[in-house]
């Protein structure tokens, strides 16, 4: 949608998509064969993702953090504030 109202063909705009997520089945597919390599570092590689997702969601879909003169104030804060919730549910878990 955004190639298409930018003047892109539909045709090509289509194609653009769709090489974007070709990525996808070839990282699958590339995993898959190095299954008993990726098995060990598999929960390191996902709680990764998934700090990176956290930060994303910090960054970009809460704006009101980015606001003013010290915009890493609110990432860090998030940050520091899930490392406590981390440290206090393994220690009273």
């Amino acid at each position: 949608m955004p190639l298409k109202s930018e003047g892109v063909s539909k045709p090509k705009a289509f194609l653009y998509g769709a090489l974007s997520g070709i990525v996808e089945p070839i990282a699958a597919i590339i995993t898959i064969l190095l299954i008993s390599v990726v098995t060990p570092i598999l929960p390191y590689l996902l709680s990764f993702a998934a700090g990176a997702m956290i930060y994303v969601v910090v960054e970009e879909l809460i704006p009101e953090s980015q606001a003013g003169k010290h915009s890493n104030i609110g990432t860090m804060g998030v940050a520091l504030g899930f490392v406590i919730m981390m440290i206090l549910d393994v220690a009273l878990g």
